[in-house]
């Protein structure tokens, strides 16, 4: 049974990350280049927010004191990526096959958050599914027999979340476009906050709100990426 909730859990929280990667940026060396980096600055993020929770002591029992600013670094190290990324566009050009690569800058936004994404999950899911797979997890530590499932799905929202924000973020550094900007950095915060809320085993109100966020900010990231109704029909056209 541990088994089960284990490999469950697991493909909850990274069937569709996986999905899109084998999709979208397994066929290309140069986005595979770029998701790996993405991945390395969100552990830098993760290692200046475990440095600046080491050095406040009187703090470090506040959970929620750790969060905000661990939301901050990952925003800022969004920023410097963005900004490496349109310096090396010339470069990536030039060793890349790829054309829609440069063309399109939105993929480069979409590779990068999805790297920022994945590592992100994985550093969220690691331990918990290391506990799911036994012995005995039902309720774990007298807890709910929710949690698995939860943190799973709350997980999945994450590395989607980071995925559009990427998207979001990078267009509207290029277009000046503030409001967008201060949308994402309060969209993470917000659901990064709500999630303290795990600690009264309430997950309803917890996964209701994210999910909604989610809903809105890849609604935003299609629209932000030329997306219409008429390219929904005309895709589904083409499959057909």
């Amino acid at each position: 049974m541990t088994v089960m909730e284990f490999f469950g859990c697991t493909f909850l929280a990274f069937g569709p990350p996986l999905a899109m990667f084998v999709f979208t940026v397994l066929n290309c060396p140069v986005r595979i280049i770029i998701l790996i980096a993405a991945a390395f600055f969100w552990l830098l993020s993760l290692l200046l927010s475990s440095l600046w929770w080491f050095m406040v002591i009187p703090l470090r029992k506040e959970l929620a004191f750790g969060l905000v600013f661990s939301v901050m670094f990952q925003e800022a190290f969004r920023y410097l990526i963005y900004k490496i990324l349109r310096q090396a566009e010339r470069g990536l050009q030039n060793i890349s096959d790829d054309a829609k690569l440069v063309e399109n800058k939105h993929i480069l936004a979409y590779v990068s958050g999805l790297g920022f994404g994945m590592i992100s999950g994985i550093f969220a899911m690691v331990n918990i599914a290391a506990d799911a797979i036994g012995p005995g997890t039902m309720g774990l530590k007298s807890g709910s027999e929710m949690f698995f499932l939860s943190s799973a799905a709350t997980s999945l929202c994450f590395i989607l979340l980071h995925t559009f924000w990427g998207v979001i973020f990078f267009s509207a550094l290029d277009n000046s476009n503030k409001f967008q900007v201060i949308y994402v950095v309060l969209s993470h915060m917000f659901v990064s906050c709500i999630t303290l809320l795990n600690r009264f085993e309430i997950y309803s109100a917890t996964l209701l709100p994210i999910y909604t966020v989610l809903l809105i900010t890849m609604f935003i990231a299609f629209r932000v990426a030329g997306g219409s109704l008429s390219s929904i029909k005309a895709c589904i056209l083409f499959n057909q």
